[in-house]
């Protein structure tokens, strides 16, 4: 009976077991997700590790512990971390002004009308601050947005995006010759300001911001599996990428479709544009030990690469006002987060009303996403971090995030310190 089950650091074995069979039955079985892998962490023990399905569905290669996957906008967190870990530094504020790094941006202003070499601005009501780009309130934008001429002038430029050419020079060159969406601090839109804190650690730093992420992060922290490109040797390795929807619009069923094939994919070369808000692969055990340091202040077996009070705030709200996303945005605009009840801090979503979510979980827990499904969360009342990983874009394309939240703290049966 349930009330005699095992127990597995709080949490119910049965129940945990759930988690793998709900997967696979919802989403392996029926072909949904070609493969996916899943991993709980709570006090110090993984208690969950279910690896299911192929890494390359077209050549029947399973999914494995060390497979290489595309982890898109989880690469977000990580370039936050290393920006932190300058501040800590002193050698940069959050309250600086970008245009302090980047002068050819002073001019800045906020659209009002035209297209291209015919853009009208009116002056902002602020500068752009380095918070701004931690939070997303930098006014900047993302082309796929899709929703106004300044989406349309980054399309064409071909600003935004992990695997096109060009470099960070040239990327924050084009966008001095572009006006804001808004004036800085007035919305919450998600966009490439991640990317522009990348460009910055690496002029800060005085190193190339790869370089900055492997010496600084990646190597300390044993994440060897962690970087901007798959080399040769570990090509075997690395996930094929599906797409369904209108991103795969070959399919004639809600099958997914090849939409990177692992043994021509762009990822296998060394890229020119070093993508700070989308370019990493990683494996899973990498991103854990990354998600690890987190739940423990910036500190992983003996290697501290932040102070506990500087995740305290990172992790809190840092949205004008306190409010939640859905407030600050426009709901057209696309995120790897829910609106309701999630706040942003600097460079994670974060959880400030836990009954507006209609979600499980803590106040206070934060986590972000990438494109191709991929997920983490972290709860420090809990001692808990979850992690799932797959490759289907898009990442809107199934309620798996919300149900893996569902199914793993409903396997709770004895609550963190912080909760009791």
């Amino acid at each position: 009976m349930e009330q005699h089950c095992r127990q597995t650091q709080g949490m119910s074995h049965e129940r945990l077991q759930r988690v793998d069979r709900f997967i696979h039955d919802a989403y392996v079985a029926t072909g949904k997700l070609p493969g996916a892998l899943t991993q709980v962490w709570r006090r110090g023990e993984r208690v969950v590790n279910a690896v299911q399905g192929w890494a390359d569905r077209e050549r029947q290669v399973p999914l494995a512990e060390d497979s290489i996957f595309r982890i898109y906008s989880m690469t977000k967190p990580i370039t936050s971390v290393a920006f932190m870990m300058l501040v800590e530094e002193c050698k940069v504020a959050l309250d600086d002004p970008v245009s302090k790094y980047i002068p050819a941006w002073e001019t800045l202003g906020v659209f009002t009308g035209g297209f291209m070499a015919g853009f009208q601005t009116r002056p902002t009501a602020r500068p752009m601050r380095m918070v701004d780009l931690l939070r997303h309130t930098s006014g900047l934008t993302y082309g796929f947005h899709q929703n106004t001429n300044v989406d349309a002038a980054y399309r064409q430029l071909k600003l935004g995006g992990a695997d096109l050419n060009g470099t960070l020079d040239e990327m924050i060159e084009k966008l001095a010759g572009l006006p804001l969406e808004f004036s800085p601090g007035e919305a919450w839109n998600y966009s490439v300001s991640t990317d522009v804190l990348g460009y910055l650690v690496g002029k800060i730093s005085g190193v190339p911001f790869e370089t900055f992420l492997k010496e600084r992060i990646f190597d300390p922290l044993g994440m060897g599996d962690t970087a901007f490109y798959v080399p040769e040797d570990k090509a075997s390795r690395f996930c094929a990428c599906y797409a369904v929807g209108s991103l795969g619009s070959t399919a004639v069923s809600d099958q997914p479709v090849l939409q990177d094939d692992p043994r021509t994919s762009v990822y296998l070369k060394r890229p020119s544009f070093v993508s700070g808000g989308g370019g990493l692969v990683s494996t899973a055990a990498d991103y854990l030990r990354f998600a690890r340091m987190l739940l423990q202040g910036g500190e992983l077996d003996g290697v501290r690469l932040l102070g506990p009070k500087t995740l305290a705030l990172m992790t809190a709200n840092h949205l004008p006002g306190g409010v939640d996303i859905s407030t600050l945005s426009p709901r057209s605009m696309f995120s790897e987060a829910a609106y309701d009840g999630v706040g942003f801090g600097l460079g994670f979503a974060t959880t400030i009303s836990q009954a507006a979510t209609l979600i499980p979980g803590s106040t206070g827990d934060f986590f972000w996403g990438g494109a191709a499904g991929t997920f983490f969360w972290v709860d420090p009342k809990e001692d808990l971090i979850g992690l799932f990983f797959t490759q289907v874009l898009p990442s809107s394309a199934y309620p798996v995030r919300r149900q893996l939240r569902t199914l793993v703290y409903s396997a709770i049966t004895d609550l963190g310190a912080a909760q009791r």
